[in-house]
């Protein structure tokens, strides 16, 4: 329970003996510490006089000690919350593992769809936000309870596997498999295209073998194996370095689902969904039409009788409802797709696949774009690898870091790579997921403002504080009294956490929570300003500033942790 919601209660019950239900609408405000500002829209419904009613609600209201309150306006509920409570809402912060955080009474079953890279081609920048947002979602919703299954819905079917194959075939296995090792997928695939472009026996063989892979023939399957089990491998050791906890287990590809797609069409078809449309079979789900208004079709089986990405999809759903015994499908894919995945979720409710009270959500996000505000590129117009977007941002950590004269011996390289790494994924995840974001390096790698190595930095001096309190003797209180205004802005900002938390789970937005930890950031440097720590010549002081300064460098640590994000204790 946090201070906010124990307030709400308080106040519900006061608003409930008028109506049932009634929302306080409770919000922080420059009036004081919250602002209630459900009395108006109350007297609105009941016909009364809005300030006649806040007053007489106020007569009735039990704050149980949390909060003085008084109106103001013409109904409006301004309430300061008391010292007691404040401190007392900090103090079970500071006793608390998971800084007040109660894992949640009714906790779900959440699969979360994210990252899906193709097999035999590179990961470049365009994944790089469903792997860090989907990531960040998943430890959020741990932390909160939740229990989460991952589904890394790869690319690994399809036509192109026959030219891939051939393509292996052509160099010999063992070539094939060391250049793919290395992670060299995409040369690999440019030249299996390039073949196929070519020559018109390799094209042949190409969809021979094609046949042979939809056909079940084992030798294809065993070398289609080796080439999605080498990939596998390669994109491990690109989540290693981005710190992202996909694992191969993880790993459910449109192959997965192969079995089950002719179960998808006959129970379609039963149900009376599926019509036939220029030798297609589809299904028309309500809502959904083309610019000139026409019902828009959802293909799921093509004129030749192959599956698309739709019959895959919907395979997907009834998988994870009814096998993982999913409460909520979380799909963590660019906003391009909304309509697919709208057109998709209708039609399995249609079918009755996505029953009542189980979630599908497409979680949209934008794109990254270049200093030109166009798709981000290389110089030569090329896809950015993500291996080499992430090497370059250690690199550029590293010449930061030196600028500041901040060598930490052999520890130097493993701090840049946090910095490096951490810049990138704060630029993404503090960014509303649904935007588009530009790439800039030297935005990203300042230390000062909105960024990742600001809040790093600010983690790294609350620790050297403590450090060098400790080197005099002094240590945190093992509890917190709260007197100068600093303090308790900065008190205020600490008991936000598992409100920041739970917004940014309620709307799969993880940068709610960077914008708490930006602010709780910042509050600790007014606070540092004007509150002496180390020269505080009261020891009481002293030690109850300490345990402010620590209960904060644990809230910035445990919020960058959600975020994917270290937090080194030396910069």
């Amino acid at each position: 329970m946090s201070l906010t919601t124990d307030l709400i209660a308080a106040l519900q019950s006061g608003f409930d003996a008028f109506e049932p239900g009634a929302d306080p609408i409770l919000a922080s405000s420059d009036h004081g510490d919250y602002q209630a500002n459900g009395v108006l829209p109350l007297a609105k419904r009941l016909g009364r006089k809005p300030r006649e009613l806040a007053d007489e609600l106020v007569a009735g209201l039990d704050l149980k000690g949390l909060a003085g309150v008084e109106v103001s306006g013409p109904g409006f509920l301004n309430l300061v919350v008391s010292p007691e409570a404040l401190s007392a809402s900090i103090q079970t912060m500071v006793e608390s593992p998971t800084l007040g955080v109660v894992a949640s009474t009714s906790p779900r079953r959440v699969v979360v769809d994210y990252s899906a890279p193709n097999v035999a081609k590179e990961m470049h920048v365009g994944h790089l936000r469903s792997t860090v947002i989907g990531d960040a979602i998943c430890r959020m919703l741990e932390f909160c309870g939740h229990e989460v299954i991952r589904r890394n819905h790869l690319g690994d079917w399809g036509t192109p596997f026959g030219m891939l194959i051939e393509h292996l075939l052509d160099l010999g296995e063992e070539a094939a498999t060391e250049e793919l090792s290395v992670g060299d997928l995409d040369s690999f695939y440019r030249a299996a295209r390039g073949q196929f472009d070519a020559s018109e026996d390799f094209q042949e063989r190409s969809r021979a073998r094609v046949v042979l892979l939809q056909g079940g023939d084992q030798e294809t399957l065993r070398l289609w194996s080796l080439l999605v089990a080498t990939s596998v491998r390669y994109f491990a050791t690109v989540y290693e370095k981005l710190d992202v906890l996909l694992r191969p287990d993880d790993v459910a590809g449109e192959s997965s689902y192969n079995d089950l797609l002719d179960a998808v069409v006959a129970d379609l078809d039963a149900a009376g969904l599926l019509v036939d449309s220029d030798g297609a079979r589809c299904v028309f789900p309500e809502g959904f039409a083309n610019r000139e208004g026409e019902a828009l079709p959802l293909i799921v089986q093509k004129s030749d009788g192959g599956y698309g990405y739709a019959a895959t999809d919907l395979a997907a759903i009834r998988n994870r409802v009814a096998d993982l015994h999913a409460d909520e499908i979380l799909y963590v894919v660019g906003a391009p797709q909304a309509q697919h995945f709208a057109m998709c979720f209708a039609v399995a409710k249609m079918a009755g696949w996505l029953p009542e009270g189980t979630k599908a959500v497409h979680v949209a996000f934008g794109s990254v774009l270049g200093p030109d505000r166009k798709v981000f590129r290389t110089r030569e117009g090329g896809t950015v690898k993500l291996v080499d977007l992430l090497e370059e941002g250690e690199r550029r950590a590293l010449a930061a870091m030196a600028d500041r004269s901040l060598d930490h011996g052999d520890q130097t390289q493993i701090v840049a790579a946090s910095v490096g790494i951490g810049a990138v994924k704060w630029a993404d995840l503090s960014t509303d997921r649904v935007k588009d974001y530009v790439f800039d390096w030297d935005r990203m790698l300042t230390f000062e403002g909105d960024t990742g190595p600001y809040l790093q930095y600010a983690h790294a001096r609350i620790c050297s504080l403590i450090a060098r309190a400790a080197d005099q003797g002094s240590h945190p209180a093992s509890s917190v009294s709260i007197v100068e205004p600093a303090e308790r802005a900065l008190a205020f900002a600490l008991t936000g956490f598992g409100d920041a938390l739970e917004g940014a789970l309620e709307s799969y937005s993880p940068s709610k929570l960077a914008h708490y930890l930006f602010d709780l950031a910042q509050r600790f440097t007014s606070f540092y300003e004007s509150c002496p720590v180390l020269r505080a010549e009261d020891e009481a002081i002293r030690a109850s500033r300490l345990a402010l300064a620590e209960l904060t460098a644990r809230n910035l640590r445990c919020g960058l942790a959600l975020l994917g994000i270290g937090a080194p204790e030396r910069m």
